[in-house]
């Protein structure tokens, strides 16, 4: 996991609550990452969510969870975080992690992994089984716009502080 998003609590910086969106404040804080939270109507559907907020749609990072097999005894799980408007590539992800076969991971392990529910998947892993794969096309947004772990309350971020905190691997993977 990405040594920001892991540093200890500075003093002075108090998260709002102890759940994953405390944490995910809290991180952004200790980071010094540029910010802001919007409040909104739960919604967790981007492109519904995307309106709430009064972004374009490409703005929002778009969280899937998939599970790739590599092999016969091997299964790796990815967050794969895509521009809003975009459509995920899931034999992009098998071929980038050599796998042999490749679906959406099930909403029971997807909101494990996450720790959060569907509609609230933050782009950024705080689960060592989860890896981060984020498509290059997210840098053409100045901010990013996503649910912060929850359906009423979603966090804009610059794209450059995104990228230095989530250490995401950049790589096309959308269709």
């Amino acid at each position: 996991m990405p040594s920001c998003w892991n540093w200890p609590r500075r003093k002075g910086c108090r998260a709002v609550d102890s759940g994953l969106y405390g944490r995910l404040i809290a991180d952004l804080e200790a980071c010094g990452a540029e910010y802001r939270i919007i409040d909104h109507a739960p919604e967790g559907r981007t492109e519904l969510v995307s309106a709430l907020r009064g972004h374009d749609i490409s703005h929002a990072a778009k969280c899937l969870i998939v599970m790739v097999k590599v092999g016969k005894k091997v299964t790796r799980h990815v967050l794969a975080v895509v521009p809003g408007d975009a459509r995920l590539d899931l034999n992009a992800i098998k071929t980038l992690l050599d796998g042999t076969y490749v679906a959406f991971a099930s909403k029971e392990k997807a909101e494990a992994l996450a720790g959060s529910v569907s509609g609230t998947v933050l782009p950024v892993s705080y689960h060592p089984d989860l890896e981060v794969i984020a498509d290059p096309a997210l840098l053409d947004a100045p901010e990013l716009y996503f649910n912060a772990a929850r359906l009423d309350r979603s966090v804009a971020v610059a794209t450059a502080d995104y990228l230095r905190l989530a250490e995401p691997r950049l790589a096309p993977i959308i269709a």
